[in-house]
């Protein structure tokens, strides 16, 4: 993982901290953001890092996305 940013790296480690390992398991950007203490418009940039970078996948649902940790 010495190809994330450092944004990227503490996204990644709170979302396994949450747990939201699997597509049952999801977990919204503002979770992420309380866990990982990083401002909001950081995060949304990691999470999409993470999702482009294929560590992380994005489900859209109604009123908010869900990610998760495929790797």
């Amino acid at each position: 993982m010495a190809e994330l940013t450092t944004a990227g790296q503490k996204a990644y480690d709170a979302l396994k901290k949450l747990g939201a390992t699997n597509p049952d398991a999801l977990r919204t950007a503002d979770d992420v953001t309380r866990a990982s203490r990083l401002p909001k418009g950081m995060t949304n940039n990691a999470l999409m890092e993470l999702v482009a970078k294929g560590y992380a996948r994005r489900v859209a649902r109604q009123k908010s996305a869900g990610y998760y940790i495929t790797k």
